[in-house]
């Protein structure tokens, strides 16, 4: 018993330096104010689709509402195998500069794919008009100036690729204001990690990276067996060739909102399958930090259990509970700021109660499970 409870102290430690780090980060990550400019850069915006059709029709019209230049501006929509009237949906748009792709016409519906959302992209970056390509997902929305905004850091910093801010919206239950808190403090992560060059993430829902960088690298070569990582592995790939490269842009103008899952099966296997990419990052420092993560809840976890049995465990439990509670919220209180979600953290404590289990579950089964993705079943 000693030495697990020496281990959960250095393991607490840890964390607790971890998250003091991401702190700094996020402190010294500057919002990105532009100076007011129309951009000359030609833009692709790119959606994978797959049965979206309910999804589509708000993303689009955000899309047409954007203040930048529309014979500067391309969206392709390249559809995935749909079996609703998503093709319909894109078709009946009514703006020239969105077009549709359509991986039935390209690939045999029988042919298996390790991840038909990465051969989704390259379809369409091979058709894209555009030399900065920008990604994001069918169930998303975004103000009008997302694309004005990414385009004015691309022409100031020139980066060959940048990572933007997510948020969930119409967290109207208690389930899906957890996942907001959740899916908040990842994204703060992500910007406080890009500013320390400390291991950076991203989401493909808010992502945007030259057409030239991404065949200087190869695009998904090499990485097109891994089911999930259309985002942040490619952005391995682009830091490993061009590490001042990538940056995060850090502007409320550009946050794209996306739906947070309705069932605990859809939130199960999403988690799930962002975590099986966990051991596949060339930057092994991500590789240990999310080791620790995963060690340090899976042992309170394994404490709260046998706490039942051993009573001695309870003050250790609690006092450490309590630690890692008072750290997270240090880190989550600017970061709920910037993305006005405060109120969020009222639910933050006793939301613990389902984090803990779902960090242990979703890390385990990711190494070693499988998930249902777009009504296919991903081992």
């Amino acid at each position: 018993m000693h030495f697990f409870l020496i281990l959960m102290v250095v393991l607490a430690l840890g964390y607790g330096v971890l998250m003091l780090w991401y702190s700094l980060g996020w402190k010294r990550l500057k919002n990105y104010v532009p100076v007011p400019r129309m951009g000359t850069t030609h833009v692709t915006v790119i959606i994978p689709a797959r049965d979206e059709e309910d999804n589509l029709p708000p993303l689009l019209e955000a899309l047409k509402q954007q203040t930048y230049p529309a014979d500067l501006l391309e969206v392709i929509v390249i559809d995935d195998f749909s079996t609703d009237a998503t093709p319909e949906v894109v078709r009946n748009a009514g703006a020239p500069n969105i077009r549709l792709l359509q991986m039935s016409q390209m690939l045999d519906k029988q042919q298996r794919l390790n991840s038909y959302k990465k051969k989704a992209i390259e379809i369409a970056v091979s058709q894209a008009n555009g030399s900065l390509i920008v990604t994001t997902d069918a169930d998303c929305i975004m103000g009008p100036k997302w694309i004005e905004t990414i385009v004015q850091f691309y022409e100031d910093r020139h980066p060959r690729l940048i990572a933007a801010p997510v948020s969930f919206y119409k967290e109207d239950n208690f389930f899906k204001k957890l996942q907001s808190l959740d899916f908040m403090t990842m994204q703060g992560i992500t910007g406080a990690a890009a500013q320390l060059q400390a291991g950076t993430m991203c989401n493909g829902a808010n992502l945007a990276y030259e057409k030239d960088a991404f065949y200087d690298v190869g695009g998904f070569k090499g990485i097109d067996n891994i089911a999930s990582g259309d985002d942040m592995l490619l952005m391995y790939k682009i830091y490993n060739a061009y590490p001042e490269g990538v940056m995060y842009l850090r502007s409320e103008e550009v946050i794209v909102r996306t739906l947070p899952v309705d069932t605990l099966k859809g939130f199960m296997n999403q988690r799930i399958r962002w975590s099986s990419k966990a051991d596949k990052y060339e930057d092994k420092r991500i590789t240990w930090v999310l080791m620790l993560v995963y060690f340090f809840n899976a042992g309170l976890l394994g404490m709260a259990v046998a706490a039942f049995f051993l009573p001695v465990l309870w003050p250790w439990l609690l006092i450490l509970l309590l630690f890692k509670v008072t750290m997270e919220l240090y880190f989550l209180l600017p970061v709920a700021s910037f993305f006005n979600k405060s109120g969020l953290l009222v639910w933050f404590i006793p939301g613990q109660i389902f984090h803990i289990p779902y960090i242990v579950i979703a890390g385990w089964l990711g190494k070693f499970g499988s998930y249902q993705w777009k009504g296919r079943k991903v081992n």
